[in-house]
């Protein structure tokens, strides 16, 4: 039987933590290795990869691999971890061929998916945006941060009808299904667990209406305080829609740092003491001879052992 991710509460008696690898300027074998290594220690409860199709940093023509494509394969290299992108774009792919890819890929892992979702990339009024680039190499154009939103409520509802329904039709504002059916269906009754990744305001009540799980990333907000601030803000939009905000597992992402655990240690303890009870700890490249033991040996295990004491 499947251990489907569970909604926390801020007791950090229950925090769990995952292991994400970038797939940029790696090879195939590099990644497996970390993950047949982690599906094999216990004391980490998932795998994650991202979902872009050029590298954001170092040379631009550097090898990436597609996510969902790889997280297949390792899905198939895997048994015990659970599994996804942090997070999938919902604009590289249209709603109900991501709903097929992805039961495609939570029979593979005998219902090990956790469904992440995004907006993906937007046009934004400043700064740089490294989406700009990517989609125009793909094909994508950026859509405003309303649509992008309106978008991904949109694939969340198809999601959902290719999950539970035998066959139906759609009619939405961007798309239009007629007929549409997804066999075999997910492991899960109702399919995986849907995962949402923002921060901002919108995207909150969007979360606090469809999520089983929040992730937001630790870089470049890394303040505590401010993953405090957005907890709460999750919280309040909880209440507005009549949800128990304790259905909502809140889950944080952040960067370790070899030559500093100490660091990673004092940070994941804040996001605990912040509400969050899943921290999903990202390797930067290259990945060290047994990547996944040392984050149990240096971050887990010690986090775990101080929390026990207090």
């Amino acid at each position: 039987m499947v251990t489907v991710m569970a909604a926390d509460t801020t007791s950090t008696s229950t925090l769990r933590f995952g292991v994400k690898t970038t797939p940029m300027h790696l090879t195939y074998d590099e990644i497996l290795r970390v993950w047949e290594e982690a599906d094999e220690l216990p004391e980490l409860d998932d795998a994650w990869l991202w979902d872009h199709l050029m590298p954001l940093a170092g040379p631009p023509g550097g090898a990436i691999l597609e996510g969902w494509t790889l997280l297949a394969a390792l899905a198939a290299r895997t048994t015990r971890l659970h599994l996804g992108l942090l997070v999938t774009s919902n604009r590289l792919r249209s709603p109900a061929h991501l709903g097929k890819i992805a039961t495609t890929v939570d029979v593979v892992s005998r219902g090990r998916l956790v469904m992440g979702l995004g907006v993906g990339g937007t046009r934004q009024p400043t700064g740089p945006n490294p989406a700009v680039a990517e989609y125009a190499a793909y094909g994508f154009p950026l859509p405003s941060p309303g649509e992008a939103l309106a978008r991904l409520t949109e694939t969340i509802a198809i999601l959902r009808r290719m999950w539970t329904d035998e066959g139906f039709d759609h009619d939405g504002p961007f798309t239009t299904l007629r007929g549409t059916r997804n066999g075999p269906g997910p492991v899960r009754p109702g399919g995986p667990p849907l995962l949402l990744g923002g921060w901002g305001d919108r995207m909150l009540r969007i979360v606090a209406e469809h999520a089983d799980i929040w992730n937001v990333p630790g870089p470049p907000h890394n303040s505590t305080a401010w993953v405090a601030d957005r907890t709460r803000a999750l919280d309040a939009h909880c209440a507005a829609v009549g949800r128990d905000p304790a259905e909502i597992s809140r889950s944080a992402q952040i960067i370790v740092d070899y030559a500093d655990p100490a660091t990673t240690r004092t940070h994941v303890h804040a996001l605990a003491a912040a509400g969050i009870g899943h921290v999903v700890l990202a390797l930067p490249r290259p990945y060290p001879t047994k990547a996944a033991r040392w984050l149990v040996d240096e971050i887990v295990t010690p986090v775990r052992e101080t929390i026990q004491r207090y």
